[in-house]
């Protein structure tokens, strides 16, 4: 170690105990009073963050139970829409089925196909029969 580092460490010690020393000797209270005072700060200090949680809970509660009853209010007038447009679907479909079954009865033809048999016997040439009377 060096000269300078040496002097360097033993001042912090000299330091560190003269500080000591001095805060000991100056101190207004004892120790036991010194404990009992950062006791009731930090018994303060939780019982004013356990009172602001409270506030402010209580402050986001009573903004929900206000936005609450318009809530519902729109939710049932969106339900109701809802189920017209249902409604209104369901009556397009019947309606849509009734008009294609109509359409469907319409094309068929009125009367039935006329079948013309085919005969198997070839049928006489008219002009030997006039040559021959």
């Amino acid at each position: 170690m060096s000269k300078f580092s040496t002097g360097v460490f033993v001042g912090g010690l000299a330091g560190a105990a003269a500080g000591f020393v001095a805060g000991v000797m100056l101190a207004p209270r004892s120790g036991a009073e010194s404990r009992a005072m950062a006791a009731d700060a930090m018994n303060d200090a939780w019982d004013s963050a356990v009172d602001t949680y409270e506030r402010g809970s209580q402050a986001v509660t009573g903004k929900i139970n206000d936005v609450r009853p318009s809530m519902d209010a729109t939710t049932d007038e969106l339900r109701a829409k809802v189920d017209l447009a249902r409604e209104r679907m369901d009556q397009l479909r019947e309606s849509l089925a009734h008009a294609s079954a109509t359409q469907v009865d319409a094309a068929e033809p009125a009367a039935e196909p006329t079948v013309v048999p085919v005969t198997e016997e070839p049928a006489e040439p008219a002009g030997d029969d006039a040559a021959e009377k």
